[in-house]
């Protein structure tokens, strides 16, 4: 948590993964994101895993430093809400359809009822660009991902596809929604003129796809790339087992990564007599290391079965190697290097679960800033009134009549959820 956004209010209305990443991000350099939920809460309030209390983790960690706002967003009025707090605050993130009540046009009437001096900032995440709906899992096989994973020596003809469990669009949709809308804010403050950022889902994927160059060599080659397993593409690197059954993946696409490599696995002489054998210069770059790559993964795990873990693992710190030890998720949650020792995780009290576990802080560390201990999720509406108070300037009369008449809901902490 940075305290450099703290003049910045936003007001977030989505579900899911990539839409409350964007206001988590902001949430997490200081931002004030206001989060608006239905007053039972958003399509995600209930989203796997629960404790046994009924609280979502997911929910709980995407919404960290947030405030939340419950209002019945079936109704007119709490839509008419909504859209007041929104253009009051001017600066919005939704993942709701661009025709739904929450339209960046019926945002920016508001804001200029409300006599504003700039224009209405909105962030809208969608599938497709074409308005078709997506998810991460539905984008990703479109973009070709899940036919390029897989042991190399699957047919391709029918191989399965293989689904990654991250969901990584989601992920880099909401790092760009953030991004997108600090360069729209930064424009109004240039020029007080407030825009509608639509970004898509799919069209991050398939952007990736030609950012990273896949596309292009995909058109100049004719043909899919094969399945490579656990192998780099074009470049060395792989997992490799020693003789006490540890898995570990080691990366070379430097000249000192790979000089490393050979000389922490001790095969300077088998590497040598390759290269003989060959006619062809290992140090060359990634190119015949990548062409012979199969012939180098014989000579580099049979070298790694003559080691235990230990032993070959501090030959490799020793020579500044690139590597991992494969670890499970839990593994990794209870890791003291990456997670005890790394300044990025904070204690995380008072969550809405009652379960304390390490939360992050921001991902970018500021060694001039001071980064505080990260803040906990709020619980389902436990702002609706200091909100609706300071933003919209209603008094508490006027609260207690919109939450008598269902409009608004106040905090669900002592709500019961253990039956769902």
């Amino acid at each position: 948590m940075y305290n450099l956004l703290n003049d910045l209010s936003i007001v977030e209305v989505s579900s899911f993964v990539a839409s409350p990443t964007a206001g988590l991000y902001c949430a997490q350099m200081g931002a004030e994101v206001i989060r608006v939920d239905h007053k039972a809460g958003g399509l995600d309030y209930d989203r796997y895993m629960l404790t046994k209390e009924g609280r979502s983790l997911s929910w709980e960690n995407l919404n960290r430093a947030k405030k939340s706002v419950a209002l019945d967003l079936r109704s007119a009025e709490g839509r008419e809400l909504c859209v007041e707090l929104a253009a009051k605050t001017g600066q919005c993130i939704t993942n709701l359809p661009e025709k739904s009540f929450l339209s960046h046009g019926a945002m920016q009437a508001q804001r200029i009822k409300q006599g504003a001096r700039d224009d209405m900032v909105s962030v809208r995440i969608m599938g497709w660009h074409d308005g078709r709906q997506a998810m991460d899992f539905t984008v990703n096989a479109a973009a070709g991902y899940p036919l390029m994973t897989g042991p190399e020596e699957w047919d391709p003809e029918s191989a399965p596809p293989v689904s990654q469990p991250l969901p990584a669009w989601d992920f880099i949709t909401g790092a760009y929604s953030a991004f997108a809308l600090m360069t729209a804010l930064h424009n109004r403050s240039a020029t007080g003129q407030g825009t509608e950022v639509r970004v898509p889902l799919g069209d991050v994927a398939i952007g990736t796809l030609a950012n990273s160059g896949t596309m292009a060599e995909m058109l100049y080659r004719g043909s899919d790339r094969e399945r490579l397993g656990n192998a780099i593409w074009g470049a060395f690197g792989r997992d490799f087992q020693t003789k006490c059954g540890t898995r570990f993946m080691v990366a070379a696409l430097t000249p000192k990564q790979w000089t490393g490599l050979v000389a922490a696995f001790g095969v300077a002489e088998g590497i040598a007599a390759l290269e003989g054998e060959l006619g062809i210069d290992f140090n060359g770059g990634d190119r015949p290391r990548f062409e012979n790559r199969h012939r180098l993964f014989d000579l580099f795990q049979s070298a790694a079965e003559g080691f235990d873990y230990d032993t070959l693992s501090a030959r490799m710190r020793a020579e500044g190697c690139t590597f991992e030890k494969y670890r499970s998720h839990h593994e990794a949650s209870v890791d003291p290097d990456l997670v005890d020792n790394n300044p990025l995780f904070g204690p995380s009290p008072s969550n809405p679960s009652g379960f304390e576990y390490p939360a992050t802080r921001s991902f970018a560390n500021m060694p001039a800033h001071e980064a505080e201990d990260p803040a906990p999720a709020p619980f389902l509406g436990q702002h609706s009134e200091e909100v609706l108070a300071d933003k919209l300037g209603l008094s508490s009369g006027a609260i207690a009549k919109l939450v008598d008449a269902g409009t608004v809901a106040l905090s669900d902490q002592n709500a019961d959820y253990t039956h769902r």
